[in-house]
């Protein structure tokens, strides 16, 4: 199975989607379309990861994210941990180099970080000898989000290349639009942007994607409509007059999503919002709602990065082996 796969994905870490080509995603997303099938058995347990140690190092609350990496890791038969930032030598004054001074010389293989601060995972990555993968880093990117939805995407309609994907809501806050516009137009989707001028960055239109900010334009004739989380927590000032507005112009109910194609797909990230960014009776359609599929290709997915990885670590690890001899 999975266990011998072949790979030549070239890269130590995955920091991001941007960077990556299309042959190392293609390859990430086989891999981890046998892993779907892999965790409907009833024994779900290999021992790709035997011996090896996974550190999650969450410095941002993390529910679906931080328990999707742990379960690859056990599944896959590593020793996870987890550690619990909240109470880490950082809130003593500790710098984030010297944090990953400290976990670099426990020896883990590899490392799962998020962190509220866009660039810090890149930064980690440089000061650790293991293999280092980004949960998230403030509003750079979200690169597992962006596979798995990719995943979820291909194992249902097919061929991304003749698709259109509307990302609609809060994109100035989000690294899974970013993560997720880099990795759907580099399969040929065509993507949009859909949200209130507040809420679309500067420079959002160099990033492949068309900008709309009418939602019922942006999600016309769409195979797929994703939703974005609005995140409150990262809005300073008044961006919006209320969540009640919000959701009567930009919130996807019944009425909204007949605009798009006849059977459009609905995702969502999650956490949702319901009521603010999508209605109930959309999120729970069983026919075109893909949210709680997207949490199970998503341990799929993260196995096999951390699959991929620990190759490529033991790999560099035998060939530093022979050059000491």
């Amino acid at each position: 199975m999975a266990k011998d796969f072949e790979y030549n994905y070239p890269h130590p870490h995955l920091l991001g989607i941007e960077g990556l080509n299309r042959l190392d995603v293609e390859q990430l997303l086989a891999l981890a379309d046998d892993y779907v099938e892999f965790s409907r058995q009833d024994r779900k347990h290999v021992d790709v990861l035997k011996g090896m140690t996974l550190l999650n190092l969450f410095f941002e609350n993390s529910t679906r994210t931080q328990s999707s990496f742990e379960l690859a890791g056990k599944r896959l038969g590593a020793d996870v941990v987890n550690m619990a930032m909240q109470n880490s030598s950082l809130k003593k004054g500790e710098t984030l180099i010297d944090t990953a001074m400290t976990l670099n010389a426990m020896r883990p293989d590899l490392l799962v970080i998020r962190h509220n601060a866009s660039g810090a995972v890149k930064l980690l990555s440089r000061k650790v000898d293991c293999a280092v993968i980004n949960a998230g880093d403030g509003q750079h990117e979200h690169p597992t989000q962006a596979l798995l939805d990719a995943l979820t995407i291909r194992r249902r309609l097919g061929d991304l290349s003749a698709l259109r994907i509307a990302i609609c809501g809060d994109i100035a806050h989000s690294r899974v639009a970013r993560s997720n516009v880099f990795l759907l137009t580099l399969l040929g989707a065509e993507v949009r942007l859909v949200g209130p001028s507040p809420l679309i960055p500067k420079g959002a239109d160099e990033w492949g994607a068309e900008v709309y900010t009418d939602m019922k334009e942006g999600i016309a004739d769409c195979d797929v409509v994703m939703m974005l989380r609005l995140q409150l927590e990262r809005m300073e000032g008044a961006f919006l007059p209320s969540t009640r507005e919000y959701f009567h112009f930009y919130g996807l109910d019944r009425e909204k999503l007949k605009l798009a194609k006849p059977g459009a797909l609905v995702m969502h990230p999650g956490p949702m919002n319901r009521g603010v960014e999508i209605e109930s009776a959309v999120a729970d359609n069983l026919d075109r709602s893909l949210i709680t599929t997207q949490v199970e290709n998503g341990v799929a997915v993260r196995m096999a990065v951390l699959h991929t990885l620990s190759r490529n670590l033991l790999d560099r690890r035998a060939k530093q082996n022979e050059v000491q001899r």
